[in-house]
């Protein structure tokens, strides 16, 4: 096994054409791959960093047509956190991305109180079991009691270049939700702008001087007279808890919702659910090594199916 091999991640490789003929090795990184500056100044102080030819190279040294500029990655470890051998289910998996099918139930990253049980113990178990050295590096998360997919990026390349693509709303988020009564129009888009409850800090509210968000929502069925209906919804921002406050906002919330439920309190179908009822269904975004525009799925887990099997019957 070669150094790079042992030490590092997959090299990325780009040949300087003509018209790069004289350009600074920074210069071709930042438009070629979109390597950001941080990860540039990472990649400096890293022995096998930055090659051109395979020899060492600083960001101000200039290319020649027909040069390939090489970045390489330290491999790196989650030594904050405990690997444990919990249940993971892969919806995909390469050299750069994983993406996996979080249940209910779980938070996706420890936090002061939660150091065991949450998905990023079992994923650096289930690498640990491979042989992988990797770095946990989710994307984004999900709420503990919101089941479905969560990106994980495996270098700090696809890293950066996945928060981008997110930060530009180039990533297609797409939910499942069961809610309260049945939302009119039957098909819209929510902007309610977002941010703390003064009052009760832990809660996100509807404001004028809140954050600018945006939910797109379309109704897929409807059950007692318009008691309950399942919704689907498409993500244009990312705010804390923004589907719950937004179909909230819209007097829709969610079914077993604890935090945004019913003002009248939670009744018979927000048992039933057990939770919050909302899954994280579809993701689809650019794949920043091979370009290629992807897309995932995943089913409704069985505890929504009982859900969606006791609304339909219910309108019986």
């Amino acid at each position: 096994m070669s150094e790079w091999e042992q030490d590092y991640y997959k090299p990325l490789s780009v040949t300087a054409t003509e018209r790069e003929d004289g350009m600074q090795v920074r210069t071709i990184l930042e438009r070629r791959l979109g390597v950001s500056r941080k990860l540039l100044s990472k990649l400096k102080l890293t022995e096998l960093g930055l090659t051109v030819n395979g020899k060492r190279v600083y960001t101000s040294d200039r290319v020649h047509t027909g040069d390939v500029v090489t970045i390489r990655m330290e491999k790196e470890y989650s030594d904050d956190i405990l690997p444990e051998p919990l249940p993971i289910e892969v919806v995909f998996e390469d050299d750069d991305l994983l993406i996996v099918n979080k249940p209910a139930g779980i938070i996706v990253h420890p936090t002061h109180g939660h150091y065991t049980g949450t998905l990023a113990n079992g994923v650096v178990h289930y690498w640990a079991e491979k042989g992988e050295i990797v770095r946990f590096r989710p994307i984004h998360r999900l709420d503990e009691h919101t089941s479905g997919l969560v990106v994980i990026a495996k270098t700090p390349y696809v890293h950066q270049q996945l928060s981008e693509q997110l930060q530009a709303d180039e990533i297609e988020k797409r939910y499942l939700a069961f809610v309260h009564n049945r939302p009119e129009p039957s098909a819209g888009t929510v902007t309610g702008p977002i941010d703390r409850d003064p009052e009760r800090p832990h809660l996100r509210i509807v404001t004028p001087d809140g954050y600018a968000s945006v939910t797109h929502y379309e109704t897929a069925a409807v059950y007692g007279d318009g008691k309950a209906a399942c919704v689907r919804l498409k993500l244009e921002t990312g705010r804390t808890h923004q589907i719950r406050v937004h179909m909230k906002h819209i007097g829709c919330p969610l079914i077993g919702d604890e935090m945004y439920g019913p003002d009248e309190g939670l009744g018979e179908m927000d048992e039933a659910a057990g939770r919050q009822a909302l899954h994280a269904e579809s993701i689809a975004f650019t794949h920043p090594i091979t370009r290629e525009r992807m897309k995932w799925t995943a089913a409704l887990p069985d505890d929504l199916r009982r859900l969606e099997l006791y609304l339909q019957e219910g309108t019986n």
